[in-house]
């Protein structure tokens, strides 16, 4: 379930993904922990990995849809780039930062409508070249309605651009940068491509004390053509958000590659420290730990996987993907945070240390949810969708397990954004009563409650326009999601019951937490709070499934996996 990248072949991918995949292994190994720490405490531009990329075409093959590309292996796979994600998540942060905006720049290009653009940006790709995303600015965030970039028409033709953007990657060194702005005249939205070496751009600064180049760049008379529109109108609007579906995916695995290489350096140093006579692995309480964040890492990898067959199977037909996705950026990543957590209170003052990993990762999993805006946004998205996702479900044809070798040209022709609460889902009773299990057993219990609580009980307006009330129930929802796609996943990867149902251990925790901070709103109502009362359970004890997790998974990862000196 955890990445080791010594022993992981990539068997499941062709011939050529794989071997990026294990170059990529091979780049970082040679580089060595002790080179990417100093590297990244000295805030160093990552030309070695960026010349590597250029040098063996990795962007160019992960990153051109097959119809802008003479190379038989070139698509846009979302398994294969997860794949990427994750290791790259694993080794730094910063490597993973240049790829996922890169991803965010080509969003707006290979969505828009101007074919010239797209060839150019696939030579570009060729040529090792990376891309940013000027989307937001510094006094308005994401916030599209008012974005101040503006393009003013010129009486003898074109255009130019003024304005500027905050808070972009890559935007230092970019190919090419997707801005969005607004015609002054018309105030429609439109997407442009700007070019970083004109002298009209002025890089400003980067805003953050980093590795990676954190953009603020602004837009002086900036001549803009036709040839340089990509969209306009709904298009462009569209394409903005339609990116981050695509790009920000990313997110959970990169957190998931963080996770994984604090994991292995957590259990080899407690398996080997001695307190009291005893190894600090020997304690009951640091097993807990342990066990726990290998479930929610678990989890993690489970629901992350899962969702990815959702993405590449996707049409106008089947948008259920638009609710698994910013799960997998918000739910995921934080997620990631609890299991550094965990970790962190086994090592305690070891997560500090300089010339470990594991002080990389208290930083970085921390960037992830944040980087998608706040869990407020995604949670805000998610809830629209749990009206049919409880009480109005419908039949789809079963999705399989995705990793063959297509491109997903539905990714880049999703078409409008708008008719989220439209959208059907199957049943998750289907996922629920495939499996027997304790634990899972008695979280259907707390869905239950929960589904009468949303029928009898439901928020009041006043509830209603209360986020941090909705913030609470919306993760209750959340779980009952997650649940539903960890056992469709074990159930096509023929996991372990004993896992499967120790992951659920901490679901029915989580479950009570929540249900618990309902309870406890100023303004919950009698009816509200009996109900989450009902919500609270406690897990299936059962030792010896605990031990078989502890005894089989976890501390099995002992001195698996060091990374190169």
């Amino acid at each position: 379930m955890i990445l080791n990248p010594k022993k992981e072949k990539y068997d499941h991918l062709d011939q050529r993904s794989r071997e990026i995949m294990l170059k990529t292994i091979d780049f970082f190994e040679n580089k060595g922990l002790e080179k990417i720490k100093s590297d990244y405490h000295g805030s160093v531009w990552y030309s070695d990995f960026l010349d590597f990329v250029k040098e063996n075409k990795i962007f160019a093959t992960l990153l051109t849809p097959t119809q802008y590309s003479s190379d038989p292996d070139a698509r846009w796979d979302t398994t294969r780039n997860s794949d990427y994600s994750e290791i790259l998540g694993f080794y730094g942060i910063e490597y993973w930062y240049t790829w996922q905006v890169t991803i965010l720049g080509l969003g707006p290009i290979w969505m828009g409508e101007n074919e010239a653009v797209k060839k150019k940006t696939a030579a570009l790709l060729e040529e090792g070249g990376i891309f940013a995303f000027g989307l937001s600015e510094k006094e308005h965030g994401a916030d599209l309605y008012s974005s101040e970039m503006k393009l003013s028409p010129l009486a003898e033709g074109g255009y130019v651009a003024d304005g500027s953007k905050y808070y972009i990657g890559n935007a230092n060194e970019a190919a090419l940068v997707s801005t969005f702005a607004k015609n002054s005249e018309t105030d429609e939205y439109v997407f442009f491509v700007a070019d970083p070496k004109h002298e009209n751009y002025d890089l400003v600064k980067n805003v953050v004390e980093w590795q990676s180049y954190v953009a603020e760049y602004a837009l002086h008379d900036y001549p803009i053509s036709e040839a340089d529109i990509l969209s306009t109108g709904s298009k462009a609007w569209d394409s903005s958000l339609n990116t981050i579906n695509v790009g920000k995916f990313n997110l959970g695995f990169g957190s998931i590659g963080i996770c994984a290489h604090a994991f292995y350096e957590a259990i080899n140093h407690a398996s080997s420290r001695n307190l009291y006579g005893k190894f600090v692995t020997d304690f009951s309480y640091i097993q807990q730990f342990f066990t726990d964040a290998y479930c929610r890492l678990a989890a993690m990898k489970l629901f992350a996987s899962r969702a990815i067959d959702y993405m590449r199977s996707a049409s106008s037909e089947d948008r259920r993907y638009l609710l698994f996705n910013p799960m997998v950026k918000m739910k995921v990543t934080t997620q990631g945070e609890e299991v550094i957590n965990l970790l962190w209170d086994v090592i305690a003052a070891k997560g500090f240390e300089k010339d470990v990993y594991f002080e990389n990762a208290t930083y970085d999993i921390r960037a992830l949810p944040k980087l998608e805006g706040t869990v407020h946004v995604n949670m805000a998205l998610i809830i629209k969708f749990m009206a049919n996702y409880f009480f109005n479900p419908d039949e789809f044809a079963e999705i399989p397990k995705r990793n063959d070798s297509a491109n997903d040209d539905f990714l880049f022709n999703q078409g409008p954004t708008k008719g989220l609460g439209k959208i059907r889902f199957h049943d998750s009773n289907l996922a629920y009563n495939s499996v027997n299990l304790p634990n899972i057993n008695i979280f259907k219990e707390q869905i239950e409650v929960l589904k009468e609580f949303l029928m009898t009980a439901r928020p009041s307006k006043e509830q209603a326009q209360d986020l941090d009330f909705l913030l609470s129930l919306g993760e209750l929802f959340t779980l009952v999601v997650y649940g539903q796609l960890i056992i469709e996943k074990a159930k096509i990867e023929n996991l372990d019951d004993d896992l499967l149902d120790q992951i659920f251990d901490f679901m029915i925790r989580d479950f009570s937490k929540y249900a618990l901070q309902i309870y406890s709103k100023t303004g919950s109502t009698e009816k509200q709070m009996e109900l989450c009362l009902e919500m609270i359970k406690k897990p299936a004890v059962n030792m010896n499934r605990f031990q078989n997790v502890w005894q089989s998974y976890v501390k099995v990862l002992n001195n698996t996996y060091e990374m190169n000196p």
